[in-house]
């Protein structure tokens, strides 16, 4: 299920897939139901149900199917008014409905209407009419204050939206031929700084690119260095998977940059050395070629993906080291921030002339030696910035015609 809550309070609710909110403290679950012309729709029992992040983040949309339309819901917390999770429900359908929720004491500008005939509900349950193509909204308070008038002016799904992608863009942003992919890091990131890393005994890996995405996304690297060097010792003796376990490194790496601690680093590449995951032809440490191989652990998928872009390898960086994706080919790309060493960032963007990628590169911190060998295997430069025409990737030659 999805997380909704404001980064940096406490409140949090999960989401199920047929758009009901579940307080974590214990409270009442909050479900609806929609009075269409035909019958009482549930969501929860409804074939037609779907569900989606928008842009990949916080902001939760379900689109249940009702006569000749569909019902839109879209949940998203805010920070207004000591914090609130809105609902709001659009009636995209030509003729007018209600909406009943299964709680009372919620915040709204509409009157609610009870009892609610036709269907069996709590019964603290309120219903509100909407009319055809109107939307209406309701408010969940986060400090248990109960019903009351839905204050006005707040922020739009649109606007919760953008501030959470700008916040998980912080740490790196991509502009990819595959959309789905990279919602789903935004995704992974919403619910890092939402849930926090995963416990350090249960999941080492896990809490150490977890607490790397956090730092990059701007949390102090100090708060974590103790559980770090701790999560890495476990994570060492796991049997993780060499490509995770050597981004699990990399990531720690991260960490004890920001937070000054250099003796830490040099314990990292003698571990490295001891593990051998320097050893071997610089891609055979890549990550599965498909996501859907993974676990659905955010900060997992947040390395699967940027791993596929550039990784991080000894003396230097490798882009792509799983190779240009067939769908990408003839297609431009840009990528912001990536780590490509534990004091060294990333900036690259491919354009196409013809059937030939033109990467143009830009290094922050120290400069590394960068290298491509799947696509371009004669490429290498440790220049800071420039741009460089490599050749046809086999099997491209007609892209561009």
């Amino acid at each position: 299920m999805i997380t909704t809550g404001v980064s940096g309070a406490a409140w949090r609710a999960s989401i199920t897939p047929w758009g009901a909110v579940e307080p974590w403290e214990g409270s009442t679950t909050l479900d609806w139901h929609i009075a269409a012309d035909d019958r009482w729709h549930t969501p929860r029992e409804e074939a037609a149900v779907r569900q989606t992040r928008l842009g990949g983040t916080a902001v939760v949309e379900t689109r249940v199917q009702i006569p000749d339309g569909v019902a839109v819901q879209r949940i998203y917390s805010v920070a207004d008014h000591r914090g609130l999770t809105v609902v709001e429900v659009q009636n995209a359908s030509p003729l007018p409905i209600a909406v009943a929720f299964t709680r009372g004491d919620l915040l709204t500008a509409l009157a609610a209407t009870a009892p609610i005939a036709g269907i069996t509900l709590p019964t603290a349950s309120i219903a509100v009419p909407i009319g055809h193509r109107a939307t209406v909204k309701v408010a969940l308070a986060h400090d248990g204050r109960g019903a009351g008038r839905l204050p006005d002016a707040l922020p739009s799904a649109a606007a919760v939206m953008r501030g959470w992608t700008a916040a998980t863009e912080v740490a790196s942003r991509m502009l990819l031929p595959d959309a789905a992919l990279v919602e789903r890091a935004i995704g992974a990131r919403c619910e890092l700084l939402l849930c926090g890393p995963a416990d350090p005994d249960d999941d080492p890996v896990a809490f150490v690119l977890a607490v790397a995405e956090l730092v990059r996304m701007g949390y102090p690297a100090t708060r974590w260095l103790p559980d770090l060097a701790h999560a890495v010792e476990i994570a060492a003796k796991s049997g993780e998977p060499a490509w995770s376990m050597a981004a699990a490194l990399e990531a720690a790496a991260v960490v004890f940059e920001r937070g000054g601690e250099s003796r830490a680093q040099r314990d990292l590449a003698a571990l490295r050395t001891r593990m051998r995951l320097d050893a071997g032809p610089p891609a055979a440490a890549a990550p599965p070629a498909v996501p859907d191989e993974l676990p659905d652990e955010p900060a997992r998928v947040v390395a699967w993906v940027e791993r596929h872009l550039v990784a991080p390898v000894s003396g230097g960086a490798e882009l792509l080291p799983g190779g240009l994706p067939p769908a990408w080919a003839g297609r431009d790309f840009e990528v912001w921030g990536l780590v490509s060493g534990g004091a060294s960032s990333l900036s690259y963007a491919v354009r196409w002339h013809g059937p030939r990628p033109a990467v143009l590169w830009e290094q922050h911190g120290s400069p590394l030696t960068l290298t491509a060998p799947r696509v371009a295997p004669d490429w290498s430069t440790a220049a800071t910035e420039g741009e460089a025409l490599w050749p046809v990737p086999p099997g491209l030659e007609s892209v561009g015609g």
